[in-house]
């Protein structure tokens, strides 16, 4: 899946999974204030994006992961080959 491609899905999973406007989910937004999750939260977030997209986000990179950009990047380096 290209760049772009991942980008507009997970736009349109998390604005509607977590009942956000796709507007306010920009590249170099904070994924967790943007979003408002707390630790619940942002484990559910990690479990939809792994099914999604068919990747594996590991405990010890989640500290990374901080804006969308570092989500998007991160899923298009781990993605599978199909």
């Amino acid at each position: 899946m290209e760049k772009d491609e991942i980008i507009k899905k997970m736009v349109s999973i998390l604005a509607s999974e977590f009942e956000v406007e796709e507007d306010i989910i920009t590249p170099e937004a904070n994924i967790k204030e943007t979003m408002h999750l707390d630790s619940l939260s942002l484990v559910d977030m990690v479990g939809l994006v792994e099914e999604e997209f068919g990747v594996e986000i590991k405990t010890a990179d989640l500290p990374k992961i901080k804006t969308f950009a570092d989500l998007y990047e991160y899923v298009f380096a781990n993605q599978k080959d199909e």
